[in-house]
């Protein structure tokens, strides 16, 4: 059940980064949507019971989010639904 709940938990979050890209400039979408697929591709192997692990990611994956919606002054507003994701247990 919780790795059933964590992978859904992580999903979630890509599908809100996605969500997140759309609001970028056209021409630097597909660089982050490349960007976000590798870098979720590529922690596919930590384990799904390793909660800690996971959060750290998960928490890495909002604040990286912001990093960049703050780069292209994309309003932080439209990173809560990430943040609710992401940030709480």
């Amino acid at each position: 059940m919780v790795i059933l709940a964590q992978m859904q938990k992580t999903l979630r979050a890509y599908a809100e980064v996605l969500r997140l890209i759309r609001r970028l400039p056209k021409d630097t979408r597909s660089y982050y949507a490349k960007y976000a697929r590798e870098n979720f591709v590529n922690y596919r192997e930590v384990d799904a019971t390793d909660t800690a692990a996971i959060d750290e990611l998960l928490n890495r994956t909002y604040t990286h989010s912001l990093w960049v919606l703050q780069k292209y002054s994309v309003d932080d507003a439209a990173a809560e639904k990430l943040k609710r994701v992401c940030c709480t247990q």
